[in-house]
């Protein structure tokens, strides 16, 4: 049986990070191949950039790596951009991602992601930390 493919929201993998975190725990399922996580080159990027500005260079350089390297991080190129979210064209980026790589879910705690729930096609699974927390533990 496959791992679940999660796209997350950069605030999502943002808490988990520091072992100090109650989230700790996603880390560490994608550290020990339990999640399988996809990416972009956009994602990528935007997780350094916050990381960065959150923790430190070092630690967005050492995330950033581990992402790269990881055999159970997919790494994606879209070649079609949706543009289905109009209140935050970045949050793009996300869905862009999950449609390329056939991702089971979109995790966030975004409400800009809401307006997915409406659209019938491309069909994408958006779900909260907690439905999160309910499929993984």
């Amino acid at each position: 049986m496959r791992n679940l493919k999660f796209v997350l929201d950069t605030n999502i993998l943002l808490v988990s990070i520091s072992d100090e975190s109650q989230f700790h725990w996603i880390f560490n399922k994608i550290k020990n191949k339990k999640i399988d996580l996809v990416i972009s080159n956009d994602i990528l990027t935007e997780y350094n950039e916050i990381i960065s500005q959150k923790f430190n260079f070092f630690t967005a350089e050492y995330v950033c790596e581990f992402l790269s390297l990881a055999s159970n991080v997919h790494k994606v190129t879209p070649y079609f951009f949706w543009n289905l979210i109009d209140a935050d064209k970045d949050d793009n980026k996300f869905v862009d991602c999950a449609i390329a790589s056939n991702a089971d879910y979109i995790v966030t705690n975004d409400k800009h992601f809401d307006v997915l729930k409406n659209i019938e096609f491309p069909k994408i699974n958006i779900i909260n930390f907690n439905e999160f927390t309910a499929i993984i533990k």
